[in-house]
């Protein structure tokens, strides 16, 4: 074999090794074709761990975002516990966290306890919920329609069967079964239910009182011996799933994990409309005007303005979700805090897991301000 050959033979398994690796590099950061991003370190490379708890529903795109984060940051752990808004909520204003996720933002009164600490509150809308009615109705063939008067008037107890007059007028082309309905309910605290019993209220005619809006309630259906009371958006899921002739509202990232139907709810404009990445976000383009000018203010009229929003294509049981934090942090955590906000607001986006959808530019952009007001101390 002459030189010139072997060089040449040389130089082809060099290329071709170059190739290979460039396309491990790609598969193993999950974009093939792209090369995975070196780690960065801050802090001096010190090992730092942020503590969060909070709301179920945004556990999913949190623990995915988290794992890319500390790709990017390889000296960052984020670790949140999915306990509920209620206890999320609670350990942050304890100072037990280091941030809170909630399904509505901090109470009234608790936001004006942060307030008034030395470490201050902030709360940014991260991801856009919705709440879905999952139902379990053997041999249904068709997709059921509901409006908020029917839904609550189902937990108020007074609506017994799946062939109501009431239920049949909404869906004249289905052939609805002759069965008892059950009804399954959060049994924890839960801001799903706060956003649930909120879209009640506003959209049911009056049937659904005021009193029970809110994270936690006494069940009227209970009383009948037709309602069950579920742990998490997943304790509801695994109920519906296994209790024939029955209905339940969940986050909708979990009711399509489990393969669940889920109804067409009518929304403001009297459109009956399907949860959908497009509704989601006509919706939260709605929502968005409403906003508080500062991410320091109190969020609770504008929340409550956001659920049922107006729009002829937006999912009516639709809200903003948030992350809480401090103002002020310790050097290393304060650092930490601020490129994970950024991160989540920019190429965190490009990680939305399924059953979630992106936030709009322009609330990214708003989000954005709290990198300016976190500081140390």
């Amino acid at each position: 074999m002459s030189t010139r050959l072997l060089v040449g033979g040389i130089l082809v398994l060099l290329v071709v090794m170059g190739v290979f690796v460039w396309y491990l590099a790609g598969r193993e950061s999950g974009k093939v074709g792209e090369v995975a991003q070196t780690p960065t370190i801050i802090a001096g490379g010190r090992q730092i761990v942020l503590l969060g708890s909070g709301a179920t529903f945004i556990y999913p795109q949190l623990d995915a975002w988290a794992k890319e984060f500390s790709k990017r940051y390889s000296n960052v752990r984020i670790e949140y516990n999915p306990t509920g808004s209620g206890t999320g909520q609670r350990q942050f204003i304890e100072k037990v966290v280091d941030f809170a996720g909630s399904d509505p933002p901090l109470s009234k009164k608790n936001w004006e306890q942060a307030r008034g600490d030395p470490r201050g509150v902030i709360q940014l809308p991260v991801v856009i919920g919705a709440v879905v009615m999952v139902y379990n109705i053997p041999g249904l063939e068709g997709r059921l329609k509901l409006n908020g008067e029917v839904i609550a008037l189902i937990y108020l107890g007074e609506i017994e069967y799946w062939d109501d007059p009431r239920i049949k007028a909404l869906n004249p082309e289905l052939k609805l079964p002759h069965e008892r309905i059950i009804a399954v309910h959060r049994s924890d605290s839960s801001g799903t239910t706060h956003v649930f019993t909120l879209f009640l209220y506003k959209a049911s005619k009056g049937k659904w009182p005021k009193e029970l809006v809110e994270k936690a309630i006494e069940w009227p259906v209970d009383k009948t011996g037709r309602g069950l009371g579920g742990k998490g958006n997943q304790g509801v899921t695994d109920i519906v799933r296994r209790t024939a002739y029955s209905i339940g509202y969940v986050e909708y990232s979990y009711a399509i994990l489990a393969g669940l139907p889920w109804a067409l709810v009518e929304n403001a404009a009297g459109r009956f409309v399907d949860a959908t990445p497009e509704t989601l976000a006509k919706a939260a383009e709605a929502a968005y005007p409403l906003l508080p000018q500062s991410l320091e203010d109190d969020f609770n009229e504008a929340w409550e303005n956001m659920v049922y929003p107006p729009g002829e294509d937006s999912y009516p049981i639709t809200s903003f979700s948030f992350l809480i934090f401090y103002k002020v942090y310790p050097r290393d955590k304060a650092e930490a805090i601020r490129k994970f906000i950024e991160w989540i607001n920019t190429e965190g986006q490009n990680y939305i897991v399924q059953g979630y959808i992106p936030i709009p530019e322009i609330v990214r952009e708003y989000n954005l301000r709290a990198i300016n007001i976190i500081s140390e101390g």
